[in-house]
């Protein structure tokens, strides 16, 4: 599990290197639940890291000094986990002197090392081709991706445990009727909010052998081989975010 969270950080600190709101774009997304709690994550498509300033960065990388306000961190960040791994420090410092798009070239080769994905390609002007899927059980809350010091709070995916036996599911990455006067700085009109909304397209789907409780979407769950269906259609129109509640086994 400790994996995970390296590498839910690992993408996190993307966020952190470029000062950036990371969004959707093209994407197939899919989140099974079986009743035992035993889940699999896959995002496979485009992910957009609009640049939002440089606020807290010092020459192209964020300070290192102490959080003033002395919380603790949700997950480590890329930093964090580059002074593990010598390679990539190397080729942080070596990025730093280059500008923003070694950067991100250093950030795409970090995290095709860590567990679950498969790929991460730099495709230019801040865009990502991402192939990452992971397994696990549902003892804590899992997002998809989170980043607390920059102050991100909207997760693609989030899937949150409700009492002993519910679980709740909600993807408030896949729309665009959150509300923008709660984000970074630059998501109001005309911002950088505004044309990661135009790149939203994709579809998410969430499969369950367990009950469902509630969902948000129109045509409801169909049935399958492995148990009940439910599908998402995702395009810049789409204002409720994904969301469903299941009942799974204590």
């Amino acid at each position: 599990m400790n994996r995970l969270y390296r590498t839910l950080g690992a993408l996190a600190g993307l966020l952190a290197l470029s000062a950036c709101l990371v969004t959707p774009g093209t994407f197939e997304s899919t989140l099974d639940i079986r009743a035992d709690r035993s889940f699999a994550f896959a995002y496979k498509g485009e992910i957009l890291a609009s640049d939002m300033g440089k606020s807290g960065m010092t020459g192209g990388v964020p300070s290192t000094s102490d959080d003033t306000d002395g919380e603790a961190e949700a997950a480590p960040t890329l930093l964090q986990i580059a002074a593990r791994d010598e390679d990539f420090s190397d080729a942080v410092a070596d990025s730093a002197d280059k500008g923003d798009e070694a950067q991100m070239q250093a950030i795409a080769a970090a995290l095709t090392r860590e567990k679950g994905f498969g790929s991460a390609r730099y495709m230019g002007n801040r865009k990502f081709e991402i192939d990452y899927a992971i397994t696990g059980k549902l003892t804590h809350a899992f997002l998809f991706p989170f980043n607390i010091d920059a102050q991100i709070v909207l997760p693609f995916v989030a899937v949150e445990l409700r009492g002993d036996d519910r679980v709740r599911v909600k993807a408030p990455g896949f729309a665009n009727g959150f509300d923008k006067s709660q984000g970074p700085a630059g998501l109001g009109s005309g911002g950088a909010g505004d044309e990661a909304a135009k790149a939203l397209n994709g579809r998410f789907t969430l499969t369950t052998d367990a009950e469902i409780v509630s969902q948000n979407q129109e045509e409801g769950a169909e049935t399958t081989p492995q148990g009940k269906r439910i599908i998402w259609t995702i395009s810049p129109l789409t204002s409720d975010a994904p969301a469903a509640t299941l009942r799974v086994k204590n």
